[in-house]
């Protein structure tokens, strides 16, 4: 007789000898499945060897699992026969939703058939999943703090704010001990976190354009700036050749900002590290930290059930309307840009929006880091073109003072790197300047 192979929901041991071990495989099981099933009299092949079960045998193994299991869960135990008389098999089947699940006060998750111990960020995606808001029982570093900015701004969304007092208390700033929490320093005045928007020269990070930083506030109003910043940058082209007149849009407005507010509500906030929106001239990104939130899959993510790690924080960005239960903001991603816009590790959600074209502030600053490179003669006579653009090489040579063979030489560079282009003859044309 054979029971197949070990899973991720099912262990095989030979007796109650190995009680300990097969209590730590329940609970990595319930952490990994939710669910598991340990057969005693079985070897690790799957033959079936059977063992002498006693009259207290299956109390045992019931005892075990009460003392070393927690929180705790009620087993399904079963005598099924075994290879020969006087030899059977204990089936312990469990079930549980507590997650996470300790076994003599270690934890432990499911790994194909092996029992790993689950490293720190684990255990504490667990514990979210849970339903555990550690932002709103860790205490702020901070505890002389005031929330003016999160008050104006709850008025302007139609709130009555009546006091400071029930402020505080309606939106949960305040831990168990009465302290404020780290839901609370989001939300202050006097939040330290800094939330990052680099723009990048053309399509990696080898070049910086510009770096903003919104912060020193509350987390709803940095938000809003960087969303302000982003929309200024949405420019739109026109396509002639449609009828009637199509107008395209760089990106679509609606994905980034479903994007951009998941990023800063469903964050990682225990170590503190902010999202951030990378641009560069072909796309734009959101990223934020700590991935999903542990048993959640890709396809409810996908489908667009939430599970807010920060309950808290989640639900004062709802009370201000930067969050909703519908779920729709995945959902609108993928519409509008597809699955793969959307990428998942343990430690980051990364959210890549493509751009319809290349737009224009994208040129001007790959000018304007070009022309940064551009040697102290070649800038000279870029400048005398632009104050006269039917400037001759004689006309530069002089107001430089570089031969005229210098300037040839600086002029042709310029024009193929597109800073120069001749309008017209050489005799009796100009020049045209792109920079």
């Amino acid at each position: 007789m054979n029971f197949g192979k070990e899973s991720e929901i099912v262990e095989f041991k030979e007796s109650t000898s190995s009680m300990k071990e097969a209590m730590k495989s329940l609970a990595s099981m319930l952490n990994k499945s939710k669910r598991g099933t340990v057969y005693f009299g079985v070897k690790d092949n799957g033959d079936v060897c059977g063992f002498p079960i006693g009259s207290h045998t299956k109390k045992e193994i019931s005892q075990a699992i009460a003392n070393a299991i927690e929180p705790s869960i009620i087993p399904l135990i079963e005598e099924l026969d075994g290879p020969a008389p006087g030899l059977g098999v204990i089936k312990v089947g469990v079930r549980g939703f507590d997650v996470p699940y300790s076994a003599y006060g270690q934890y432990w998750v499911r790994s194909g058939e092996e029992d790993k111990k689950i490293t720190r960020d684990s255990l504490r995606k667990m514990f979210t999943g849970a339903g555990f808001d550690f932002i709103s029982e860790m205490e702020s570093k901070k505890q002389d703090l005031s929330f003016n900015g999160l008050a104006t701004l709850l008025m302007d969304k139609g709130q009555h704010v009546t006091s400071a007092s029930s402020l505080i208390k309606s939106k949960g700033l305040l831990n168990g001990e009465g302290k404020f929490n780290i839901t609370a320093l989001l939300l202050s005045d006097q939040s330290d976190i800094s939330i990052k928007v680099v723009r990048f020269v053309g399509i990696d990070k080898t070049s910086m354009a510009q770096r903003n930083e919104f912060g020193g506030k509350c987390l709803l109003l940095a938000l809003q700036q960087a969303i302000d910043y982003i929309e200024a940058l949405n420019e739109t082209n026109v396509s002639l050749g449609a009828v009637p007149r199509k107008e395209i849009s760089l990106f679509d407005n609606e994905a980034f900002e479903e994007a951009w507010k998941n990023a800063c509500v469903h964050n990682s906030w225990m170590d503190m590290v902010p999202p951030a929106i990378y641009v560069y001239s072909d796309r734009l990104e959101i990223v934020s930290y700590g991935g999903l939130p542990y048993g959640l899959s890709l396809e409810e993510f996908y489908s667009g059930e939430s599970r807010p790690i920060n309950k808290g924080l989640w639900y004062v960005f709802a009370s201000a309307n930067y969050a909703e239960q519908t779920g729709h903001g995945v959902p609108t991603i993928i519409k509008r840009y597809g699955v793969d816009s959307i990428s998942i590790t343990d430690n980051y959600v990364v959210v890549t929006i493509p751009f319809a074209f290349k737009p224009a502030w994208a040129y001007a600053d790959e000018a304007k880091a070009a022309s940064a490179s551009l040697s102290k003669g070649q800038m000279e006579v870029l400048n005398v073109i632009k104050g006269k653009p039917s400037s001759t090489s004689a006309d530069i040579s002089l107001a430089t003072g570089l031969s005229i063979s210098t300037v040839k030489k600086a002029i042709s560079y310029l024009q193929s790197r597109g800073y120069l282009e001749r309008n017209g003859s050489k005799r009796k044309g100009s020049w045209i300047v792109h920079a």
